[in-house]
């Protein structure tokens, strides 16, 4: 089933955002199990979206890349706010 995962960087930016994706994707691609990504500024800092194949690769890539990775130079300012849930419903064009 597939998977959504939503991050919020309080005080997050687009600079922010630069040097941790490029930290933890592959370049010109997403990571292995994610089908969909979407980032951008919110009200107080930066919002990420990411859909992912399931739950075990969404939290392949948190456990394994994503919270090694940390602390990135130039990246999101910790803590971050995480929200995960099975996706019930999903709509494409």
């Amino acid at each position: 089933m597939s998977h959504l995962l939503v991050h919020f960087w309080p005080g997050g930016t687009e600079a922010h955002y630069q040097a941790s994706i490029a930290a933890v994707h592959p370049p010109g691609r997403l990571p292995v199990g994610q089908t969909y990504h979407a980032a951008g500024p919110a009200e107080g800092g930066y919002l990420i979206v990411s859909v992912w194949e399931s739950k075990e690769a969404e939290e392949r890539f948190v456990q394994q890349m994503l919270l090694p990775a940390q602390p990135i130079a130039g990246g999101f300012p910790h803590p971050m706010v995480s929200q995960q849930a099975p996706i019930a419903n999903l709509f494409t064009a």
